[in-house]
């Protein structure tokens, strides 16, 4: 059963360290503060970087007001430089020594490493003198590696959640976090086989596999009758390789060939987009692909409300990033919508094939365009589908339970 405000101590307060705050594309992040909180656990927020986007939703404003932010270098980040090399000279410069040794070879490691590890001993002098008792990374690279430095500065207990790229691009520095972690969260069986080939079984204890959560009762808009005109297929995704987007237009372009009559519906920006645009153009889909921007998260409930499916045709990247279990999946499905989506990663943990959607294999633009006109023709099997994913969502993905289990285990390791 899930955790209650009463169930938690109320002296709890976990640090939080992200890589960017507030991040349009990262509700899960901002969700996951606001349940933890309403559970009775203060969140202090630490961004290694500020959030600069247009959009911001508006349940992270008052965050964005309570984060600390720090640049790369001050007077406050020099004093605590100071405080530790004075206080525990040698822990400092074993630290930084092994810092540097652990992560050379990699460009992005180890510059990133040297760049935050001064921001992350003034996190370190911050959150000592706040008495924080647990800090959590939301990601397994830099973010763990700021979540290391302070444990060995504060001997703070720390923990880190595995997502996707993070573990599936590299893995450098992996097994030393793991080890020196209280515990880790990834959020797929997937994730943890792999986390435990890399780093050997003897941690396999270490590894709480927590599937994120969606706030299933704002995501459930009511069933309507099938409205009238084009079948509504929706993509939520930034424009990146790994989101497949052009894999979904050339499906697109075969319903076309294929006489359906269907609307595309693009949200998201990116690197990528006007790759997609052109794509569009010389595909001639203008008038069935339309793509909308970044949007808030009540924006997208809003176009969830009208879809008939949500597709997501993620892929390997080429540079090996490839998806955990995608956010938009999950809320598609509590709002009772079939998915079409890739058999990759973590996603078949949510989507059962030929139950709750369908899953087809990475860049099989013939099956991704198979599936959607199958929904496009049965509408008795897309809400017996819609039914389906729900009840699953509500089970086993659902932000309050969820969330509740991270909160039980940060109680765990209290100071």
């Amino acid at each position: 059963m899930p955790r209650t405000r009463s169930d938690l101590e109320p002296s709890s307060k976990v640090a939080y360290i992200v890589s960017r705050f507030p991040k349009l594309t990262e509700t899960f992040v901002l969700f996951e503060i606001l349940e933890m909180e309403r559970l009775g656990i203060t969140v202090e927020i630490y961004p290694l970087l500020r959030g600069r986007e247009r959009i911001v939703h508006a349940e992270a404003r008052e965050l964005v007001r309570r984060a600390h932010y720090h640049p790369f270098l001050s007077l406050p980040i020099i004093s605590a430089q100071w405080h530790f090399i004075h206080r525990r000279p040698a822990a400092y410069f074993r630290l930084l020594a092994a810092i540097v040794r652990d992560t050379f070879g990699s460009a992005n490691f180890f510059f990133g490493a040297l760049g935050i590890f001064p921001k992350a001993v003034r996190f370190a002098y911050e959150m000592e003198a706040d008495n924080v008792t647990h800090v959590h990374a939301h990601f397994a690279n830099h973010p763990a590696v700021a979540a290391l430095i302070i444990h060995c500065l504060t001997g703070i207990p720390f923990s880190f959640t595995a997502r996707g790229s993070d573990i599936h691009v590299e893995r450098r520095m992996l097994k030393q976090k793991l080890e020196a972690a209280a515990f880790a969260i990834t959020v797929s069986s997937y994730n943890k086989e792999l986390m435990i080939d890399e780093c050997g079984s003897h941690i396999r204890d270490k590894i709480h596999v927590i599937y994120g959560g969606v706030d299933t009762d704002r995501l459930s808009p009511p069933l309507q009758a099938d409205a009238d005109g084009p079948f509504r297929i929706l993509c939520v995704a930034r424009f990146e390789e790994v989101k497949g987007h052009a894999c979904l237009v050339e499906a697109c372009r075969l319903l076309r060939l294929r006489g359906v009559s269907f609307e595309c519906h693009l949200i998201g920006d990116g690197p990528l987009r006007q790759s997609v645009e052109r794509q569009i153009a010389q595909a001639g889909l203008v008038d069935h692909v339309k793509l909308h921007g970044a949007c808030t998260h009540a924006q997208v409930i809003e176009q969830l409300s009208q879809a008939g499916v949500v597709v997501l045709a993620t892929l390997p990247a080429s540079n090996g990033k490839r998806e955990g279990i995608p956010n938009v999946l999950k809320e598609a499905m509590a709002c009772s919508l079939p998915v079409v989506a890739i058999s990759i990663s973590g996603i078949p943990e949510l989507v059962d094939d030929g139950r709750s959607g369908f899953l087809v294999p990475p860049r099989d633009t013939s099956a991704l365009a198979d599936a959607l006109e199958r929904l496009q023709s049965d509408p008795a099997l897309r809400h017996q589908m819609g039914r389906a994913g729900r009840g699953k969502v509500v089970r086993e993905f659902n932000l309050r339970t969820s969330t509740a289990k991270r909160a039980q285990l940060f109680q765990s390791y209290l100071r």
